[in-house]
């Protein structure tokens, strides 16, 4: 559903959860003193570093450093993306999750039921197909069929697949008792209906593949078919629940098994991950019968940093690594990375891996894999020959456009600058860059609170602290606002005044708002690390306005300093500088 989620209704969310609830629903709590405690969900360990505050809605580990509010906890212990966890919060308040303009409108009680009711009957059809690998008459051509394959019955139990027998109406009769639950069969293409009317299985004599959606739900099949005969693979068509452009195979096993995955493999075919899962190379997905899409390429560098796209070496599989190429490069940001590993003619990921084992496979995935930036020029060099200035201007005229697309601010610059290089304009590149460089150092120049001055940074770090522990400080504490230092050059301040700003319009707000706020945000990781920082919570107010005190002391001293160095470089002072200069050091004294 598109439109953003208001946030007025994100915080009205978060002021009805309890974290302590939710979380012992999940990960059962015992009671410490005022918090809640538990061995650590996202680690392994023998004592008790999970901690949860019923008072801030806020849990931490002091082990791994696990931390954030109740929909943070719901994105990573459920693995759920950001407005899935909404759905989530909002379904267990029995409430709808509103969407700001041009969004479709919110689905009816009736429509949320229609979906819980397909993702139900999905279920039950994948265990009835697992059943029948075990149970049919016939199952024995399809359980050879996977041990020919080299398949283990644990990676086979794994990935949920199954057997859909030759008959014609397998699953219409054993679904198909009255004419809704046809219609629902119909409805998501289990079965199908002829020009005469006559209803039977979409799914017949294959092996089965469940797909399932990023929160493990069933959400359409992919079947392989055992003799020659029809399609090779035959995929669920889309359907309200199924839409494959924005869907993965073996995403939803993939995040299970790696709470962070490092890497993602796409390959092209089921087949392929789950051979690649059975030589624990658990972390392939392929897209379903369709080129990878922008959707695949946003929903993988959210979960990962790193994707390898592991084709076939022939033209398709060039063509298919060209398209991915092209819809990842609008998501392509610094700290990411997307390479391209194409295989010997006749090979396959499946094949592979059985010839040369994991570590090999693994080996070229590393080695082997061609980094985006080589691709990309290599594909454009073999349709623009660099040896005439009209194929200097055709590679420049088509690769400049896609250049641009680019997020990541030094991916881009990199790509340009290799550019630069096949068309023989290094210098000209370089005196570009330089001249822009020299631009920005004649302006303001960005705070850098990364590397402060300790003596400098401790004041706005404490303030900080005390505001996420305790928002109504701000509204406490109305003398202290930093709003009037954010000119000054305190490492800091910037952040130290939207905290305070947020915190002095929400007086009622807790930790958890104040995260959620702030979730997305630059300044996110700093107020992360900070609150694993721990101090004597005594006192507060009192802290507060003494560092503020620091502060407003440091911010005179400054102005002091940056007058007299006026004055000393023979600059003469205005006459409302020399005032300023002079109450400043009554001030001071």
């Amino acid at each position: 559903m598109s439109g953003r989620i208001p946030r007025d209704f994100i915080d009205d969310l978060i002021a009805r959860s309890d974290i302590v609830e939710i979380v012992d629903s999940r990960v059962p709590l015992k009671k410490a003193g005022r918090n809640h405690q538990a061995c650590c969900p996202f680690h392994s360990e023998k004592s008790p570093s999970f901690t949860v505050s019923q008072d801030k809605q806020f849990y931490h580990c002091f082990g791994c450093g696990a931390h954030g509010n109740v929909i943070s906890f719901l994105m990573e212990f459920d693995r759920l993306e950001f407005p899935e966890a909404i759905e989530e919060l909002a379904q267990y308040h029995s409430v709808d999750v509103p969407r700001e303009k041009g969004a479709a409108p919110p689905l009816s009680k009736e429509q949320r039921q229609q979906k819980d009711n397909d993702y139900e009957l999905m279920e039950k059809v994948a265990k009835y197909f697992a059943m029948q690998l075990k149970t049919h008459a016939q199952k024995d051509k399809a359980i050879d069929y996977l041990k020919n394959r080299g398949l283990s019955g644990q990676i086979v139990k794994a990935f949920d697949m199954g057997f859909a027998p030759p008959d014609w109406d397998s699953v219409l009769k054993t679904f198909g008792t009255s004419p809704e639950a046809q219609r629902q069969l119909l409805e998501l293409k289990l079965i199908t209906e002829n020009d005469n009317r006559r209803r039977f299985d979409f799914f017949r004599d294959r092996i089965m593949f469940p797909i399932r959606d990023k929160r493990g739900r069933v959400i359409g099949f992919g079947g392989r078919v055992l003799e020659d005969g029809g399609p090779k693979y035959l995929n669920s068509p889309e359907t309200r629940i199924f839409h494959k452009g924005h869907e993965l195979y073996g995403f939803y096993q993939a995040k299970q098994a790696h709470r962070n995955l490092a890497k993602v493999v796409i390959v092209e075919g089921y087949m392929d991950v789950v051979a690649l899962g059975q030589f624990g190379i658990d972390y392939a997905v392929a897209s379903l019968g369709t080129a990878t899409t922008p959707e695949h390429i946003q929903m993988l560098f959210r979960a990962t940093s790193e994707i390898i796209c592991c084709y076939d070496g022939d033209r398709a599989g060039r063509e298919a690594a060209w398209r991915a190429l092209e819809n990842a490069l609008p998501f392509l940001k610094d700290g990411v990375q997307m390479k391209f590993l194409f295989l010997p003619d006749g090979e396959d990921p499946d094949t592979l891996v059985r010839q040369i084992g994991k570590d090999a496979f693994e080996q070229k995935l590393t080695e082997q894999a061609a980094p985006l930036s080589k691709f990309f020029f290599d594909n454009l060099l073999q349709r623009h020959s660099i040896s005439s200035n009209e194929g200097k201007a055709a590679l420049k005229s088509e690769a400049s456009p896609l250049i641009e697309q680019v997020l990541g601010d030094n991916i881009r610059q990199s790509l340009f600058s290799d550019l630069s290089n096949h068309l023989g304009e290094q210098n000209r590149f370089k005196l570009e860059t330089d001249i822009a460089k020299a631009n920005q150092a004649t302006g303001p120049k960005k705070l850098d609170y990364n590397r402060p001055n300790k003596s400098t940074l401790s004041p706005v770090r404490m303030m900080i602290r005390v505001l996420l522990d305790q928002p109504s400080i701000a509204s406490a504490c109305p003398t202290a606002n930093p709003g009037p230092l954010t000119a000054s050059a305190i490492p800091g301040i910037e952040m130290l005044n939207q905290v305070y700003q947020y915190c002095l319009s929400q007086p009622a707000a807790n930790t958890a708002n104040v995260l959620e706020h702030f979730r997305g945000h630059p300044h996110e990781k700093h107020l992360s690390k900070l609150l694993a920082w721990e101090y004597p919570e005594q006192h507060l107010e009192a802290v507060f306005e003494d560092c503020f005190t620091k502060l407003l002391d440091w911010h005179l001293q400054g102005r002091m300093d940056e007058l007299f160095a006026k004055s000393r470089q023979g600059n003469p002072l205005t006459e409302a500088e020399k005032q300023e200069l002079n109450m400043l050091i009554k001030e001071q004294n």
